[in-house]
């Protein structure tokens, strides 16, 4: 592994993605097998963490747009919105650290881009929220130490107000 600053950007062709292993087979597989076609497709949006110049992928998240129900959401923010059935929002649909850095700051780091990215977009593309999608209870522990709250309907999905976001990054 590179000490070179890390850097985000959108998966391309010639990210090194073979050595990737987070020790969760099913975001590995992802990202070797599916993230690139995903892009393709415009079906999710892969940002990859690299150490110049070395292209090795060290981390990954995608992120897709997304609709979440308004009963999902606690009730005192829904009486701020407007009575839509569903609103919109940012996915995270995946993020993952390579399992040799972990403990190392890298997945807030992952996040934090994720967020910046998603709050960025929310001016040009309307999304009240970002949501994630944890994998497991560990996963779930991460993403509410960050405050994120979990929906109403699902205890493994969770959401930060775009104004939250805001807050965040200041």
């Amino acid at each position: 592994m590179s000490a070179a600053a890390p850097t985000i950007e959108p998966l391309a062709k010639h990210h090194d993605r073979t050595g990737f292993q987070c020790g969760t087979a099913a975001l590995d597989v992802y990202l070797k097998q599916q993230a690139r076609q995903d892009a393709d497709k415009h079906v999710a949006a892969p940002f990859v963490m690299t150490a110049p110049p070395d292209q090795a992928v060290l981390g990954y998240y995608t992120l897709s747009a997304a609709m979440i129900q308004i009963g999902d959401i606690a009730p005192e923010l829904a009486r701020k919105l407007p009575r839509y059935p569903q609103l919109p929002v940012t996915l995270i649909g995946r993020l993952a650290v390579h399992e040799r850095l972990k403990g190392q700051g890298r997945g807030a780091f992952l996040l934090m881009d994720a967020l910046r990215r998603s709050l960025t977009h929310a001016a040009e593309i309307a999304a009240m929220a970002v949501v994630v999608d944890a994998k497991d209870e560990a996963a779930a522990a991460f993403y509410k130490h960050f405050d994120f709250t979990p929906l109403q309907s699902n205890e493994r999905r969770l959401y930060l107000p775009m104004k939250t976001v805001a807050s965040v990054l200041g």
